[in-house]
This record gives C-alpha cells, sequence and structure tokens, in this order.
C-alpha cells in the first residue's frame, strides 16, 4: 500500500510540472543549439518548469501556427514574432502584454528597441533578437579607386560620388548591391523623420494609408534611379534575396552593400575567406536631411493569452533569463545582434569586445543615438507582409525603367488598397 501511494505522489509531482512550449525561427544549428543550451540551465535551475523550444517554421508560418493554435486552445506559451507581425499579432486578440503578466522592470532595455514594442503605453512582447541596417564596404577595392576606407559614404550623394570613381578604376566590380527589401525603405524613411503610415505610423490610430507620396519617398526612390541610370547597382533579380545579396558582396562582384548588424560575424568570415578586409559604416542616408537613427529590426517574445498563470509566469521567467545581461552579451557575439540591454552593452565595454571586435561599435552608435519620435518607433500595420512586398516591387520597377512619379503613384495606390482590405475586417 505504502508503495501504491508513494507511486501516486510521485505521479502527482511529475504532473505538477509547468511546461512551457517556446516556437522559434531560427532553423541552423548555430542559434538553435544557443536556444537550447538556455533551456537546459534554466530548467536545472527550475526543476517545477521545463521549457521546450521548437523550430517552427518561417517569422510568418510561426505566427499563422501560433494563432491556429491559440484559437484551438492549443497554443505554445512563448512565441517568437518578427517586428512587423506585431500589429498583426495585437489584431489576433491571441496574445497578452507582457508586461501585464507580473511587475518587470523594462528601464535596462535599450530604448529604441522596448520603445518599438511598446504600444498603447503596454509592453506587449520582450525583445529580442534585434537587429538594424549598416553600409559594408570592401576596403581593398575601396583604396584602388582612389577611395579613402576610413571615411566611408555617409549620404546618397556621397555615396553616388564614390560610384563614379569606382566606375572610373574599371575594378570589375559594380559599386553598389543590396537585396530588395522593404524593410530598408522603412529605415529610410525613419531616418529622414518621416513616418512610412499615417495616423502616428499607426500608433495613434490604425494606419489608413501609406505616406508614399512624400517628398521622403521620393528621395529614396529617385535614389534608385540614380542608381540604375549611372549603372551603379546590382542584386540578384529577386526580391528579399539576403543571401544572394550577401553572396555578391563578399564574392567581390560589389564595392558597397547593405544589410543587417545581424550578418557582420558572417561577413566577415566570408570577407576574410575571399581575401579582402570588410568595413563597416552607418547608413547613408538622403542628401540635407538630419540623421534621425533607425527603426529596430528583428523579432521579439509573445505569451499567448490562452495559457494558464502558471505558463505565462514560467514563459516570462525564462525571456527574461534568456535576455539577461550576460545572455544578450554572449548572443551578440555569437551572431551579431544587438544585445538588447544597456547592461550588457556595458558588459561588452569592459571586456574589451569593441575593440576586439570594431565593426560592431558602428551599429552600437548609430542605435543608440537614435532620437525617439513616430517615425524611428516604426510602423504598425496588419497588412505588413503584403504592403513591404508591394513596395519591393516599386523599387523594381523604377530599376527597370519606370519613372519614380509613375513607380511612386503606383506603389502607394496598391499598398494604401491592402491597408484598407485590411482594416476592413475591423469595422
Amino acid at each position: 500500500m505504502k508503495t501504491i501511494l508513494l507511486t501516486l505522489a510521485l505521479a502527482g509531482t511529475a504532473t505538477a510540472q509547468t511546461t512551457v512550449e517556446f516556437w522559434h525561427s531560427f532553423g541552423d544549428a548555430k542559434r538553435t543549439g544557443w536556444i537550447q543550451a538556455r533551456a537546459d540551465e534554466f530548467n536545472k535551475a527550475n526543476p517545477g518548469v521545463k521549457v521546450v523550444p521548437s523550430y517552427k517554421g518561417s517569422y510568418n508560418d510561426s505566427l499563422q501556427a501560433t494563432i491556429l493554435a491559440a484559437r484551438q486552445n492549443k497554443a505554445p506559451a512563448l512565441v517568437q514574432i518578427f517586428e512587423v507581425g506585431s500589429q498583426l499579432a495585437l489584431d489576433s486578440g491571441a496574445f497578452q502584454p507582457v508586461s501585464g503578466i507580473k511587475t518587470v522592470d523594462f528601464s535596462d532595455y535599450i530604448k529604441p528597441v522596448i520603445n518599438y514594442y511598446t504600444i498603447g503605453g503596454k509592453v506587449n512582447s520582450l525583445p529580442f533578437n534585434s537587429s538594424s541596417p549598416v553600409l559594408y564596404f570592401n576596403q581593398d577595392l575601396m583604396k584602388k579607386a582612389g577611395l579613402n576606407p576610413k571615411t566611408p559614404p555617409t549620404t546618397y550623394g556621397g555615396l553616388l560620388k564614390a560610384c563614379q570613381k569606382i566606375e572610373a578604376a574599371k575594378l570589375g566590380a559594380t559599386c553598389f548591391g543590396m537585396s530588395l527589401n522593404g524593410w530598408f525603405i522603412e529605415q529610410w524613411m525613419a531616418q529622414q523623420g518621416a513616418p512610412l503610415l499615417n495616423n502616428g505610423n499607426g500608433r495613434q490610430g490604425r494606419a489608413t494609408a501609406t505616406n508614399l507620396d512624400s517628398a521622403a519617398a521620393k528621395n529614396i526612390f529617385t535614389f534608385f534611379k540614380t542608381l540604375q541610370a549611372n549603372k551603379a547597382f546590382t542584386y540578384t533579380g529577386k526580391l528579399e534575396d539576403w543571401d544572394g545579396s550577401d553572396a555578391i558582396f563578399t564574392n567581390q562582384k560589389t564595392v558597397f552593400h547593405i544589410t543587417s548588424t545581424a550578418d557582420i560575424g558572417n561577413i566577415r568570415d566570408a570577407a576574410k575567406a575571399s581575401g579582402f578586409t570588410v568595413g563597416v559604416g552607418v547608413l547613408p542616408i538622403a542628401d540635407g536631411t538630419k540623421r534621425n537613427g533607425v527603426v529596430i529590426g528583428g523579432a521579439s517574445l509573445w505569451i499567448p493569452k490562452s495559457v494558464s498563470k502558471a505558463q505565462a509566469e514560467a514563459a516570462l521567467d525564462f525571456s527574461l533569463y534568456m535576455t539577461n545581461t550576460k545572455n544578450m552579451a554572449d548572443w551578440h557575439k555569437l551572431t551579431g545582434y544587438y544585445p538588447v540591454r544597456q547592461s550588457s552593452i556595458d558588459l561588452l565595454r569592459k571586456q574589451g569586445w569593441f575593440t576586439q571586435s570594431p565593426l560592431q561599435l558602428v551599429a552600437f552608435n548609430q542605435l543608440t543615438k537614435t532620437i525617439p519620435s513616430a517615425a524611428t518607433a516604426g510602423g504598425l500595420n496588419g497588412a505588413a507582409i503584403q504592403t513591404r512586398k508591394i513596395i519591393e516591387e516599386g523599387i523594381q520597377k523604377v530599376l527597370a525603367g519606370q519613372s519614380v512619379d509613375a513607380a511612386l503613384q503606383e506603389t502607394k495606390a496598391r499598398a494604401d488598397a491592402a491597408l484598407n482590405e485590411y482594416n476592413a475586417n475591423f469595422k
């Protein structure tokens, strides 16, 4: 009888354990391994909790799967959602603000990062992997063209002037290349202090129209038109081809390249293998405009409202552990993503990391000097996946020869229609 009672007691203890399923979108061994290691550490220190991380496909796939699971009352306790999925996540009604689960001091999170995920005065999700775009350049090819790698271009005009020297030097490389991605257009709008969307970039009220008829948008489209006219731009021909665009640069087919800070480590290693020294500079901006700063990219950690209170608290505890000072510093070293805490930056400085890896310092300074505003907070748009693609197609048409005015008019009409179609669901 005693044996039976002991067995039942043990069974009761086992079932009392709180399980936290964590769905994320990192399929590579490096980042998946790091997440699993943090879960193992947390589970060992908290025997009443079991965090179970699993790869759930792309950002969009994971978000859609979570919303569907929530409707079936089978949601994971924690999910990684990309930044432009924030409005869609809110509109789904499937998630709860992390600031409402229990009291958390968010003051250590870098302001431009925590500001993005603060909507209606509530911190809806916890920042995790954060990034912004920077300029990469081939120092060796710059020198061959008579350019000084210590002073890379910081404006559109500066880049175009450098392209003239590169063309004259006949290096066998195109001046500039990048992935055609709407994320960069959003960044260039913010750098000019211009919201991408109306109603305070969708933060004072639901966005009903884009600002693609603004002078800021025309500056961006005109930049691409000028590059195309001077044969100074190249890309793979595909939209959002991050890897293909990186390969063009690391194979020394372009001198300048723009992509995410999260790629600094990989690009540095690929450049070394290709036999050249890479440099990193701030994102070049439109001439005659004040540098306002960048919009944070990447993803954050959301907690569904359908999970139990114990699961929600355990999910938040793990999130706070995974994004603590030391872990975010280590995450940054491993991946190139920003550590999302000021204390992590302080720790990296104390460790001499920026002396060892000076490329990263440019990215940090660009982020920390960002001026808080509706523009740099980033646009909230439930149709963001669709409108991003529409903007990318608009740039593609300019590169194919369409006039700037015609491309902007068509792009705005299509993007505004997509917004209106989405918003019709909430009337």
